[in-house]
C-alpha cells in the first residue's frame, strides 16, 4: 500500500507531464486511494503547498543542489520534502526527511536515496536562504509567492503593489469549500436546519444558494442525492446575471463541464429549456452527468463549436445567452496553482480573438430585448473589458444591461465594480476566485 507521500508525489508527477489539472487529478487520487480524513487533508496540503510554492522551494534548495542533474521525480520529491520542513511546523524535521529517504530507495537506489538524504540534511544544518536580501520589489514578490516575475510585472501595471501582494498571498491560500444548494429540491436554510451530516455547514457571503463546507464535498450524501452541487461563489453570480424566470429559452455557448448550467436550469426551477454547447464530447458527457445527478430535464447538451452555433439554431431563438467564455484563467490560481507557469501573455492574446469570435457569432441567436452574458475566470482586462468594449463597437445594437447591477448581491464589495459598470472581482476581495462578469442587451421589445 502506498503512502499519503508516495501518492502526492505520483500526482505531482501527473500534474507536471500530462498538464492535468490539480484539483481534478487530486480529486480522482482522494477517489481510488481510499483515503482516511486526515489523510485526505495531508495530502491536499502537500499537493497544493508544493505547485503554490514551486519557485520559492527551488530557490530554498538550489545552494544544497548546485549543478546536479535531477530526474524529475527526484526533483519534485526534494520540493515536496523542502516545503514540509519550511512551511509546516507540525512535521518534524527527521520524519520527513526518513520518509523521503525510504521513497527514494523504494524508487530508484541507494546514490538516490544518498543524494536526497545529503541535501535535506544540509539544509537542516545549514538554514534556508533567505529571501530578504533580494533587492527588486517584482523579483522578491515572484519568489516569496511563487508566481512567474513577468505576471508579477503585469499585476503591478495594472492594479498596484499592494493589491498584487494581496492576490499573490491570496493565490497561496486554500479556497473556502464551497457547494450550492439545488432549490429545486430544498431550500439553503431548510438544509441548514435539518443537516445531519459529519461535516459542519455554513451559510456563504455572497449568493443566496451558497454554503460552505470543509472537507471533500464530494462525499458527502447530500451531493451524491442531488442537494449539493460544488461550485466557488464567484460563479454563482453568472445565473443571478441572466435575470432569469420559469419557461425562458437559454443558450450556455460554452457549457462543460455544467456547472453554470446546471445553475440555470436550478433558478428556472427546471421549467424551460436550456441548450448547451461544449467543443468536446468527453464534456458534453460530464454535462449529462451533472443534469443527471441533480434531477434536472430542461437541459440539452451537445457537441458543439460556439462559433458554429448558428448552424444548429435559428436567428433570435434565445431570451437569454451565457457565454463564459475560455480563457487564461488567472483568477483560478489557488485551484489550479500550475496555471501560472503554464499561461502567458500570448495565450491572452490569442484567447481574446477567440472570445470575440464566439460573443460575434451567438449575438444573431439572441431575441431582441435578450439579455446575453459574458463571464471569464481570469482577471487579465485583455479577455474582460476589451473584449466587451470591442463587441459592443462592432454590434450597435447591443448596449450593457442597466439593470444588472440591481440583481446582484449587495454584498459584493464595492471595489468589485469597474467604471463600466461591469464586475471584476479580484481573488483577495471577497475571498473568491477572480471573476469577471457583465451582462449586455440587445435593444427592442
Amino acid at each position: 500500500m502506498k503512502s499519503v507521500r508516495e501518492v502526492a508525489l505520483e500526482l505531482l508527477e501527473k500534474v507536471g507531464t500530462s498538464q492535468s489539472y490539480s484539483n481534478l487529478a487530486l480529486n480522482q487520487a482522494i477517489d481510488s486511494a481510499q483515503l482516511s480524513t486526515t489523510d485526505v487533508r495531508l495530502l491536499t496540503e502537500l499537493v497544493y503547498g508544493t505547485l503554490q510554492n514551486e519557485l520559492l522551494l527551488d530557490f530554498s534548495l538550489r545552494p544544497f543542489l548546485g549543478k546536479k542533474k535531477l530526474q524529475p521525480w527526484v526533483r519534485i520529491l526534494l520540493r515536496m520534502s523542502a516545503y514540509q520542513m519550511i512551511q509546516l511546523d507540525r512535521i518534524p524535521d527527521h520524519a520527513v526527511i526518513h520518509e523521503a529517504v525510504t521513497i527514494a530507495k523504494k524508487r530508484g537506489h541507494k546514490g538516490i536515496a544518498g543524494l536526497v538524504n545529503g541535501v535535506l540534511r544540509s539544509a537542516q544544518r545549514k538554514g534556508w536562504p533567505s529571501v530578504t536580501e533580494i533587492e527588486a520589489m517584482d523579483e522578491r514578490l515572484s519568489i516569496v509567492y511563487s508566481h512567474p516575475r513577468w505576471l508579477v510585472q503585469r499585476w503591478i501595471e495594472l492594479w498596484g503593489e499592494e493589491a498584487t501582494e494581496q492576490m499573490l498571498q491570496q493565490n497561496n491560500t486554500p479556497p473556502a469549500s464551497t457547494a450550492r444548494v439545488n432549490t429545486t429540491k430544498v431550500t439553503r436554510e431548510a438544509l441548514l436546519n435539518t443537516w445531519n451530516e459529519t461535516a459542519s455547514i455554513s451559510p456563504g457571503v455572497l449568493a443566496e444558494e451558497a454554503v460552505v463546507i470543509p472537507g471533500h464535498i464530494a462525499s458527502l450524501n447530500a451531493y451524491e442525492d442531488g442537494r449539493l452541487t460544488i461550485q466557488d461563489e464567484s460563479s454563482m453570480l453568472v445565473a443571478h446575471a441572466l435575470n432569469l424566470d420559469r419557461g425562458l429559452t437559454v443558450l450556455d455557448a460554452c457549457a462543460a463541464p455544467g456547472g453554470k448550467t446546471t445553475h440555470i436550469a436550478e433558478r428556472m426551477q427546471d421549467e424551460g429549456t436550456i441548450h448547451a454547447l461544449d467543443l468536446h464530447r468527453h464534456k458534453v458527457r460530464l454535462i449529462d452527468q451533472q443534469a443527471k445527478r441533480l434531477q434536472l430535464t430542461s437541459i440539452h447538451a451537445r457537441e458543439c463549436d460556439a462559433r458554429q452555433a448558428e448552424k444548429l439554431f435559428a436567428p433570435e431563438s434565445f431570451q437569454r445567452i451565457l457565454v463564459d467564455a475560455p480563457c487564461t484563467g488567472f483568477g483560478v490560481i489557488r485551484r489550479k496553482p500550475e496555471i501560472k507557469w503554464s499561461k502567458s501573455r500570448a495565450d491572452s492574446q490569442a484567447l481574446a480573438r477567440v472570445q470575440l469570435d464566439i460573443l460575434s457569432a451567438v449575438a444573431p441567436l439572441l431575441a431582441p430585448g435578450g439579455t446575453i452574458v459574458y463571464s471569464t475566470c481570469t482577471i487579465e482586462p485583455e479577455e474582460n473589458q476589451d473584449v466587451v468594449t470591442r463587441f459592443l463597437q462592432t454590434h450597435p445594437e447591443f448596449l450593457r444591461d442597466d439593470t444588472f447591477k440591481s440583481r446582484m448581491p449587495a454584498a459584493l464589495p464595492e471595489e468589485a465594480w469597474t467604471h463600466e459598470g461591469d464586475i471584476q472581482l479580484l481573488p483577495h476581495l471577497a475571498g473568491t476566485d477572480g471573476f469577471y462578469l457583465t451582462a449586455l442587451r440587445k435593444k427592442g421589445s
